[in-house]
């Protein structure tokens, strides 16, 4: 695709500035982009998250987050041209060692919950450090505009990853699991659902939240070692994700477990320093009050929105 090919190269040439030039850049670039991207989805969210925050600590964390937001769109132009030297130097991992004591004792399947915090994209470079003994996955969501999803692909799986899209995850990693090979599956479980696949609710940031429980529900079903990943950012352009063990075998304890104690970790984690969280995304806008209403339209029969006449995002 011509288009593609020309998109890359140009952002392949901007990948080749030095990283204080493209910080400062993104500095210039959060200031005129505060004014006018989601301001609104953005406040709104830092308000209700945070009610017991003053004004100037929601206008601080604001401005923090709009630095970070644009840090990662130069940090993923980035990617393009870094070396494997510099990007196994700039993103560490910590724990990996707990993921290859399971493969040796004959577990294969290990997941990662990961979430929208600091640079998830950068987070595929796993695979450098886990060779040669195992192989890391995403799940993606294809993007609406094929060129971005084609650079992000290229992005995604340039360390040597595998890419699932996101309505194949189940069946994919049953043909993963055949292999029989060590693979970890990263999943960013933070998104907003769509009412069609809303099944729990789970106290999140002050919100009673609609949450995904596809990761626990197919770790259940595939014994799939689960983690939960802790992303931290020693200073800029450098970050580390270290690897907390949940649970070796999901199904021994009870549903859901496992997903409210990957939201209590990631608050957790948000409130130590909210900056780092994408806060553009309408995330509280499917309330557990119209789930309820819709749900029962639904076992009476009735017709409800469809999600794809939704857009919200």
């Amino acid at each position: 695709m011509f288009t593609y090919k020309l998109v890359k190269g140009i952002l392949w040439l901007v990948s080749l500035l030095p990283f204080p030039v493209l910080y400062a850049f993104s500095d210039l670039c959060s200031l005129i982009v505060r004014q006018f991207y989601r301001k609104k989805v953005v406040r709104e969210n830092l308000r209700t998250a945070f009610p017991e925050k003053s004004v100037q600590e929601l206008k601080d964390i604001e401005r923090k987050f709009y630095r970070q937001f644009c840090d990662n769109f130069i940090e993923d132009i980035k990617m393009l041209s870094m070396s494997k030297e510099e990007t196994m130097r700039r993103m560490t991992f910590s724990g990996l060692d707990e993921i290859k004591k399971r493969h040796e004792a004959g577990q294969t399947l290990h997941f990662l919950y990961l979430s929208h915090f600091g640079n998830w994209e950068w987070l595929s470079s796993i695979n450098y450090s886990m060779q040669p003994w195992g192989t890391s996955g995403q799940i993606y969501h294809p993007l609406s505009s094929d060129v971005m999803d084609e650079l992000f692909i290229h992005l995604r799986g340039q360390y040597g990853g595998v890419n699932i899209k996101m309505r194949e995850t189940f069946r994919r990693i049953l043909q993963l699991r055949k292999e029989g090979k060590n693979y970890t599956i990263g999943f960013i479980s933070d998104q907003q659902p769509k009412w069609s696949s809303i099944h729990h609710f789970v106290p999140f940031l002050n919100h009673e939240t609609a949450v995904f429980i596809g990761a626990e529900h197919i770790a259940r079903k595939v014994d799939a070692f689960m983690m939960y990943g802790r992303m931290s950012r020693p200073k800029r352009g450098y970050y580390h994700l270290e690897i907390v063990p949940m649970e070796d075998h999901p199904a021994s304890v009870p549903e859901t477990t496992l997903t409210d104690r990957y939201f209590e970790l990631l608050e957790a984690d948000i409130k130590e320093h909210p900056e780092m969280w994408l806060w553009t995304h309408k995330r509280w806008s499917r309330t557990k009050e119209e789930w309820l209403k819709r749900k029962g339209m639904r076992d009476y029969g009735q017709d409800t929105m469809d999600d794809d006449d939704e857009n919200d995002d």
